[in-house]
């Protein structure tokens, strides 16, 4: 049997790293702990005082620097609590973590139990103390003065924490203190109490090994407490677990040896999902299914996460049980699953972060001032309550997700819903004599049968009989260790399968994105240093494969550093060693795609429940129930004589020197397999520590160890870290803004393609929100609500209302609508009291990002903020002195970055509340030289939008202008221009008209450039205009135009060039018509490919400038002849219309009998066409009529066969001349061709543009 050498050399490779003992240090005594939030109303023995880290060993470790601080703080987060022989004196567990730079973790195990104060001085000390709180509390109780009782501010965020713990309320309950000793309750009297103090055994390891250091470290202390020595000194048994007992090999499981008894640690193979022992049982037990999806779905979007708890051991359990189901991701933000009351400045981190904080007695989350609510998940696990932010995504298949996961849950027994837990007892020790411990190994691998075990149940009972009840009171049959590990192995096998639950979510959501990842770099150096300009991951594409159930939690986790981080890894693979955990899942993805016999479904086509969960159960059970390998035994040391004498009670002092380093190199220290003979490192996996070397690190992840240190130098560095951490992010968001939004409007103006869709960029907009309310809660102090920007707008409004005159303003313009409505125009104020007024049931937060996205529509974000900001003696009374708002320069960069923002045009206020009234302004911009005929004309319009359209609205006589409110149009595609042909002169020669959203600011305009009348132009009396979204904030030219406005063609008049040029005998050249129809042809085809999503206008790209029906009109102007010296306008529905005359008269006598082919079908329709929009009442004028043809053509899918149809009649060649496209079969053909793409396409109209005609 091959043996195996111990990992005495390099701390990587051993079970744990240090061992300390934290508690009182007697040379410092008795230190009040001032960061502890507790009030000195409490009676001495129940307040915190400072512990100290008595020893560690050993000194240091290869790359794993020893930190006194935090490790103290960590190990007794609320720090020495006292107690007396009246009191609870229950030892309890907790375990904490702390993240390197590296990326690596070292995990602390806490076993804190109470000792005995034997020092005269802290007794006297604590004496003393408790005769000065009761002469102060009778002194103070004396002299009823109310100002004294003044109860913490609720503008005070510093009050967070300072709520009472467990005993408090008594002591500090109300009442008499002439009739009752306040402090009574926790009086000491040393001559008839006896005092204890806290003190805490810790054990660090480089992985999770929770159930192994539990049971060490109770052991410890039950070797302690108990009257009877054990078998060896203390110093044996933690010199054995620092340095002969090294960690398992990958896949395998190993028993070590603790003062009673065998402890058995397993870790898991290559393939198999990392190390996570903290029990999701009691997890999903204390909050439920669906709060437990909730809670994944807030870190893997990476809101702001605050756990809630008495217990410590509770806010770890869960903290650890979601980060362990984000396989293959990672959380990249601030982590600390246990923060004490001097580290609560953290939490107004303005970034992501997961925290937790203990729940004093009696304190409830109303009495908690959280600077950051807005996108803060709050988790109250004791009371089985998630409170996610608002607006969460529902993670994607969540309903089958829940049922998968409530199955496995079931038939572990666990209840669905959040429930109440006792309290876990510590772990008992198990068997202490030898003989039953060798017998109890013997029992795990397998070797007793039925009455050898017997026989050990009875050795047991005699054991117990001839002195057990020396040991403990807690000691417990051997039934009872066999049902703790049994439960034990059911805990490991629930664990491995909900993890692979959702490892098999994230392969199904994620199993083709490498096809995703974009390589644009040629070499790492290059990679890095454009690293910001570029883009790694496709995520349009991405999205555009997924279903339409999954884009609103893609969109935004797409946005994340967890992904951005994941993405990246693949990126850098080319030129290094993956990261572990992207290699282990792109290892799964290829062997589930080996097996995977449906790989044509799209994903997310049905929803898939995991298929490997009992392989990953058995190969857990298979390490657990035998040991593959044992380590060496605790032994004797080298140690001096009446060293690691047993005193029952206190922990001993140890012996240093034998503790401060290995004395294992002279022994034949050796790792015994128990029944494997593979080499230790047989398909073994790298070291945690060997890992991070070997893999570039481009990012680098947080230091923990810096937030845990208290000296005001590092805290206001950190805060001064997270001050330029957020002007670095609000420069990348807003280019990451201006990139997408331009790529789109470079896609509408015909550019290129498209690379976001509306999803997309409301998540944008939705993270720059956050990114907004997460600055506007840096340092606050004082606000109202959960919102952190509404609450300081709120406080702006009412400081300036303090100040107004209540006479209007000067500058201030009031406009009065058709329906008696006011509007003030402008001001920051205007825009929030607009807010107000539709905000009916909408929360704080929400009114916020409707204020963020009405001002960024406006292209007033910026100014509006630098407005508020202008008031500084508001700032100081919100904000503390380390807030980003007091930052003049940040700030000032950051309000720069915003204001880029200004220079693309964006709709989220408009599309996102479709439901509200907003007031409109329409103005009809005649000709300036024919703007006399606007009085002899009554016109009205009508307005269309993507939601809706506003009905009739009629202007009245001898003006231009009209304003009205109606329900929310969206972004406005079509307005109807009509007049009722009344008087004498009813004609005019309309240039435009203006249309002006009187809350965002934007202008659009409708070209026409025709006349609106009888007997002039095309005899039309009403027009329907193509809208353009011109500029938001126009007003100042709005309605004053002194002439044709700036040059923005309309169709007619691209159209009337065309017959200038005719009428001066030159010619288009064909090939540029041509060209024009094949792209506005194209352009059509690229709007359907499209997701629904991303689509634009489609009655632009039909009637707009460049569209369908201008191009099909120059294509069929060009070679038209002219018989008259001064032509007047020429439209192509004479041709049409005569077109159409002779296709029904073709059979008549006279006509060539050839004519006769035409009547068919296609020509029928369109004679019926043609005639129904002839006869049609509305009097929209021959070219309204050609292009209300062409659009029902597109719609029906006959418009690729009316045009051969025309060019064949025999009108056509008497009517062009012979070099006219028309007559030109192969170009009629090949627009056919083009034409005829269209017919795959369901097309559907706008309102306005078939109205009227029942076809």
């Amino acid at each position: 049997m091959s043996t195996i050498a111990t990992a005495t050399g390099s701390a990587s490779c051993r079970f744990a790293h240090y061992f300390v003992v934290c508690g009182l240090d007697p040379e410092t005594g008795l230190e009040p702990d001032d960061g502890a939030g507790e009030s000195f109303e409490q009676s001495p023995i129940h307040r915190s005082f400072k512990s100290r880290v008595l020893v560690h060993y050993p000194e240091s470790t290869d790359r794993n620097i020893f930190n006194k601080d935090a490790v103290n703080t960590l190990c007794m987060p609320r720090g020495l609590s006292f107690r007396t022989q009246a009191d609870r004196l229950e030892s309890h567990f907790h375990s904490f973590t702390i993240g390197f730079e590296d990326g690596s973790r070292s995990y602390g195990f806490v076993h804190t139990f109470y000792e005995e104060v034997t020092g005269a001085q802290i007794i006297t000390a604590m004496q003393t103390l408790h005769r000065m709180h009761h002469v102060e509390h009778h002194s103070a109780s004396s002299s009823s003065a109310p100002s004294s009782a003044s109860s913490p501010s609720t503008s005070s965020m510093d009050s967070l924490g300072s709520s009472l713990d467990e005993s408090d309320g008594e002591s500090l309950a109300a009442g008499n203190a002439a009739a009752t000793c306040l402090g009574c309750a926790g009086s000491f009297d040393p001559s008839h109490d006896t005092l204890y103090v806290s003190k805490a055994l810790c054990l660090l390891t480089p992985l999770p090994f929770l159930g192994a250091s539990r049971h060490f470290l109770s052991q410890l202390h039950q070797a302690v407490a108990s009257q009877t020595a054990p078998p060896l000194p203390l110093e044996s048994y933690i010199h054995n677990i620092l340095y002969e007992v090294p960690l398992p090999p990958p896949g395998r499981s190993l028993r070590f040896h603790g003062v009673q008894g065998p402890i058995l640690c397993q870790r898991p193979g290559p393939g198999e999902l990392p190390l996570g022992e903290y029990p999701l049982r009691e997890a999903f037990s204390l909050l439920g299914v669906d709060n437990m999806v909730q809670l994944l779905t807030c870190s893997l979007l990476e809101t702001q996460i605050l756990l809630y708890s008495q217990d410590y051991q509770r806010l770890m359990t869960v903290a650890e049980g979601i980060t362990t189901l984000l396989f293959p991701f990672q959380w990249q933000h601030i982590y600390l699953p246990i923060i004490s009351t001097p580290l609560h400045h953290l939490l107004d981190a303005p970034v992501p972060f997961l925290m937790g904080i203990q729940r004093r007695d009696g304190a409830q989350r109303a009495s908690l001032q959280l600077p950051h609510e807005a996108n803060l998940c709050f988790v109250d696990i004791d009371n089985h309550c998630v409170d996610p932010p608002e607006g969460l995504p529902a993670f994607p298949d969540q309903a089958e997700l829940v049922r998968e996961l409530s199955d496995i849950l079931q038939h572990f027994g666990v209840p669905l819903q959040g429930s109440a837990l006792t309290k876990p007892t510590p772990a008992s020790p198990q068997l202490s004599s030898l003989v039953l411990e060798d017998l109890m190994e013997d029992r795990r691998n397998g070797n007793l049968r039925g009455e050898e075990l017997e026989a050990l149940e009875r050795l047991q009972a005699l054991a117990w009989r001839c002195g057990g009840d020396k040991l403990s009171g807690q000691e417990k049959t051997l039934g009872r260790v066999l049902e703790e590990e049994e439960k034990a192995l059911s805990d490991a096998k629930m664990n491995i399968q909900l993890r692979e639950v959702f490892a098999g979510r994230f392969a199904t959501m994620f199993g083709r994105y490498e096809e995703f990842v974009i390589h644009s770099a040629h070499d790492l150096d290059s990679w890095m240093s454009n690293r910001e300009g570029t883009f790694n991951f496709d995520k349009g594409a991405f999205l555009s494969a997924q279903p339409v159930t999954h884009l609103h939690f893609l969109s935004r986790f797409l946005e994340t550093s967890m992904f951005s981080s994941f993405a990246d890894g693949k990126v850098i693979s080319r030129w290094a060693d993956r990261e572990p955990l992207q290699q282990l899942f792109d290892s799964r993805l290829e062997r589930e795609r080996l097996y995977d016999t449906d790989q044509a479904e799209s994903p997310g086509s049905r929803y898939r429940k995991c298929s490997t969960l009992f392989e990953s159960a058995q190969a857990i059970e298979r390490r657990l129930l035998k040991a593959d390998h044992t380590a060496i035994h605790p032994h004797l040391l080298d140690m001096r004589i009446g060293q690691g004498r047993h005193q029952p009670g206190y922990f001993p002092k140890l012996q240093a020197d034998v503790l401060i380093h290995s004395q294992s190199t002279k022994r034949s220290s050796r790792v015994t397999p128990s029944r494997r003979s593979d080499s230790w490192r047989t398909s073994a996996e790298p070291d945690p520590e060997q890992r991070q070397q070997k893999h570039p690190l481009v990012r680098k992840h947080l230091n923990h160890l810096k937030f845990l240190d208290l000296s005001p130098q590092v805290i206001a560095q950190t805060h001064r870290e997270f001050v330029q951490g957020l002007l670095n992010e609000c420069r990348l968001k807003t280019k990451r803004m201006l990139m997408e939004r331009m790529g789109k409007e470079n896609v509408e103006v015909g550019q290129g393609e498209v690379n976001i869709t509306g999803l997309q960029e409301n998540t944008l907009i939705h993270g720059l929100c956050d990114l907004l309310e997460r600055t506007w809660g840096h340092g606050l102090q004082m606000k109202q609500g959960k919102s952190a920007l509404w609450s300081h707008l709120l406080h702006y409004q009412a400081a300036l209302e303090k100040t107004e005159v209540p006479a209007e303003s000067p500058g201030t313009e009031q406009r009065t609508y058709d329906d008696g409505a006011v509007l003030q125009k402008g001001s920051l104020v205007q825009d929030m009291r607009f807010i107000q007024t539709m905000s009916e049931g909408m929360s704080e937060v929400a009114q916020a990002r409707a204020w963020i996205s009405l001002t960024l529509e406006k292209k007033m974000l910026s100014q509006h903020l630098k407005e508020m900001l202008t008031n500084q003696e508001l700032l100081r009374q919100l904000y503390k002195p380390h807030a980003f708002l007091l930052c003049e320069e940040e700030r000032e960069q950051f309000l720069f970055h915003l204001l880029s923002l200004n220079t693309v045009d964006y709709l989220c206020f408009t599309r996102a509340f479709a439901s509200i009234n907003i007031p409109y302004r329409v103005s009809i911009i005649p000709m300036k030289k024919l703007s006399i005929a606007m009085a002899t004309v009554n016109p009205w319009v009508c307005v269309s939008g993507e939601m809706g359209d506003s009905g009739v609205r009629q202007i009245p006589k001898n003006t231009q202008e009209i304003f009205f409110q109606c329900k929310n149009l969206g972004r406005l595609s079509t307005l109807q221009l009509g007049q009722e042909n009344s008087g004498l002169l009813a004609k005019c020669l309309i240039d435009c008209v203006m249309v002006y959203n009187e809350i965002t600011g934007h202008t659009y305009k409708f070209p026409c450039g025709r006349w609106l009348g009888k007997g002039v132009g095309d005899g039309s009396l009403e027009r329907v205009l193509i809208g353009q979204l011109v500029s938001p904030g126009g007003e100042e030219d709005f309605g004053r135009w002194t002439g044709t406005p700036p040059e923005l063609a309309s169709p007619s008049q691209g159209v009337r060039a065309v017959l200038g040029s005719l009428g001066n005998r030159t010619r288009v050249v064909s090939v540029e018509v041509h060209e024009d129809m094949r792209e506005a042809a194209n352009n059509l085809v690229k709007h359907f490919h499209k997701p629904e999503q991303e689509r634009g206008n489609l009655t632009m790209l039909l009637c707009g400038e460049g569209g369908l029906v201008p191009s099909l009109e120059k294509f069929l102007l060009h070679g038209f002849k002219s018989s008259r010296l001064f032509q007047r306008n020429v439209f192509v529905w004479d041709f049409v219309e005569k077109a159409v005359v002779s296709m029904e008269t073709a059979d008549q006598p006279g006509h060539p009998p050839g004519s006769m082919l035409i009547k068919e079908p296609p020509c029928d329709l369109l004679c019926h066409y043609v005639n129904s929009i002839s006869a049609s009442p509305r009097n929209i004028g021959k070219e309204g009529k050609f292009q209300l043809l062409v659009c029902l053509g597109v719609r029906d899918r006959l418009l690729s066969q009316w045009l051969p149809l025309l060019a064949e009649c025999p009108l056509t060649s008497r009517t062009y001349e012979d070099g006219a496209l028309m007559r030109d079969r192969s170009a009629v053909h090949s627009l056919s061709r083009i034409l005829h793409t269209l017919n795959e396409f369901t097309v559907t109209l706008e309102t306005s543009l078939v109205k009227g005609v029942a076809l």
